[in-house]
């Protein structure tokens, strides 16, 4: 016969108010309400069935998590580190893009004060550089 899973008691009553107070939070972060749902209706009774059931999730992810609860503690209820996609760019090259963006284009036209548009330097020549993929001549 299978052994049942629950969430092991709680530490002292510090964690168990922790717990609680998170399960019941409309403010902290989604997955950890979540996940301190889970803990909080296992401490009730609970099985993992019925708690996917209220939940509406897979039985597997709450038996992932009691066991990780179990394991880790209060700790458990975050995510891990690494986890999503790594960046492609670096926190430098995107404030460098963002404040490249901010400006105003070259050769942008301006409206001057007196309602017409006219260009920031209107006596320069005009110039166009190709871009290195350019197949044109």
């Amino acid at each position: 016969m299978p052994k049942l899973l629950g969430a092991r008691v709680p530490e002292n009553t510090e964690e168990e108010r922790k717990i609680r107070k998170l399960a019941g939070s409309r403010h902290a972060p989604g997955d950890w309400i979540f996940r301190a749902r889970i803990i909080s209706l296992s401490w009730r009774g609970l099985r993992t069935a019925k708690i996917a059931e209220e939940l509406g999730c897979h039985p597997k992810t709450v038996r992932k998590r009691l066991h990780r609860f179990n394991a880790e503690g209060i700790d458990g209820l975050g995510d891990r580190p690494g986890a999503g996609r790594k960046p492609r760019i670096t926190e430098d090259e995107r404030s460098r893009i963002i404040a490249l963006v901010s400006k105003d284009a070259p050769g942008k036209l301006l409206t001057a004060p007196w309602g017409g548009l006219c260009a920031e330097y209107e006596t320069k020549a005009a110039s166009w550089k190709p871009r290195p993929d350019d197949p044109r001549p």
